[in-house]
């Protein structure tokens, strides 16, 4: 059976998306491949943020092996869902779909429009409210998905 494949998207893919990436395998049990990107290409190459990889090694979960890459066309072939950060994300996605159907697999990882605050800028605590907006989100997708 093909897996389930989930990419996570903010911008620059050093702080938010790693570490829902991490949160969100720690919690599957099912064949699914879960990936994270930016839109932008600040940091390619680069392990994510040290305060998300502190916030996240805290709660059990390892990401500093994760590296940043920039969100590509391709990705909507590779991926069945793909959850954005923030509308500034979104915007960027879905700007690059060409079709109804790679519109459709984008979506905010929040609900209701909400979005994931960037905590780049902040302190460690920016961090660990991002965790846990991002642990809830993530807790939902395994519901929804059947994960």
């Amino acid at each position: 059976m093909e897996p389930t494949k989930i990419l996570m998207v903010c911008l620059g893919n050093i702080c938010r998306s790693p570490l829902a990436q991490g949160i969100l395998e720690s919690k599957i049990t099912s064949n699914t491949f879960i990936d994270s990107a930016g839109t932008s290409a600040y940091h390619v190459g680069n392990p994510p943020d040290p305060r998300s990889i502190a916030v996240a090694k805290q709660n059990g979960i390892p990401i500093s092996q994760f590296r940043a890459r920039k969100f590509t066309r391709e990705d909507f072939k590779n991926f069945n869902h793909i959850y954005v950060m923030d509308q500034s994300n979104y915007k960027d996605v879905i700007g690059l779909a060409e079709t109804h159907a790679e519109q459709e697999k984008v979506s905010l990882l929040l609900p209701d429009k909400k979005e994931v605050p960037d905590p780049y800028y902040g302190g460690p605590e920016g961090f660990e409210s991002c965790y846990s907006l991002l642990d809830d989100a993530c807790t939902q997708i395994v519901k929804k998905l059947n994960l």
